[in-house]
């Protein structure tokens, strides 16, 4: 059964990636969308996809790290279209640089986008969720499953959005909420995430992203359609990509041994990441 049709589902991050394949994975199971974005020529190509489809479509540029906005957003989606089932808090940036090199600044942005812009996307959508019985579908990372060296502040905020998504699952079951959570976590996903990434150390940007694309199996078709997939059971925890079930079982089976393994290969692997 598709649980998807006719109902009113919310992507932020829709212009590339992850967040544009499940805006038109969406559409093709007819939905009705509300897309947002920083970037706005993206977002006005997902939205052309979507419209192509046949799918109603509400665009708005939205920066989720502006928590006013945010409010005054979630307010207008819900009186658009009259109610909100879905919310897929999909927008992310990403940087590369260990704690030493990294500035408050640099934690302090990346917190804004990939943490706050998730609680704030949460907490604004949240009455209009419980009021339908929606579901809210958190994107954290491999990231937040196991930490690497050189990726701090990214590390720092998947980790934060996988404990607030799985609290929140929680007090959703505590109180006889039928609210829905999932936290997903993607492993490498063939996107122009590592195009995009800052670079705070002193290394070369290019080889990093040349390793990226070699070591990405999952493309950001396919992972929209392991979300869906995940959402329409109310999975609590979806893992995208062979590469985040392995890490997954190796961070499980080793405690914290996991840390001298991955410690070893970044070193190995991905030197630019930890050099001064």
């Amino acid at each position: 059964m598709n649980v998807f049709q006719d109902k009113v589902c919310v992507i932020t991050g829709a212009a590339s990636g992850m967040g544009r394949s499940l805006s038109v994975e969406l559409a093709r199971r007819g939905a009705k969308l509300a897309i947002s974005d920083v970037n706005s020529l993206g977002l006005a190509e997902t939205e052309r996809q979507c419209q192509a489809i046949g799918a109603q479509v509400k665009t708005d540029a939205l920066d989720m790290a502006e928590r006013g906005a945010v409010l005054e957003y979630a307010d207008a989606v819900a009186a658009h279209f009259g109610a909100v089932h879905y919310v897929f808090n999909n927008a992310g940036i990403a940087t590369v640089g260990t704690t030493e090199q990294s500035s408050f600044k640099d934690f302090e942005k990346i917190m804004d986008v990939n943490f706050w812009g998730v609680v704030n996307g949460t907490k604004a959508f949240l009455p209009h969720l419980i009021a339908s019985g929606g579901h809210v579908v958190n994107t954290s990372s491999v990231f937040g499953l196991f930490s690497a060296p050189g990726f701090a502040a990214y590390n720092s905020s998947k980790f934060a959005v996988r404990g607030f998504t799985e609290a929140l699952r929680m007090e959703m079951l505590a109180t006889g909420n039928r609210v829905s959570v999932t936290s997903v976590h993607p492993g490498g996903i063939k996107t122009d995430i590592a195009r995009n990434m800052t670079h705070v150390s002193s290394g070369e940007v290019e080889p990093f992203v040349k390793m990226f694309d070699r070591i990405t199996y999952t493309s950001a078709d396919q992972a929209a359609k392991v979300i869906l997939r995940g959402a329409a059971k109310r999975k609590p925890k979806v893992l995208i990509g062979p590469d985040a079930h392995a890490f997954d079982l190796l961070v499980r089976l080793t405690g914290s041994g996991y840390q001298r393994i991955t410690s070893w290969v970044v070193k190995r692997l991905m030197p630019d990441a930890v050099k001064g």
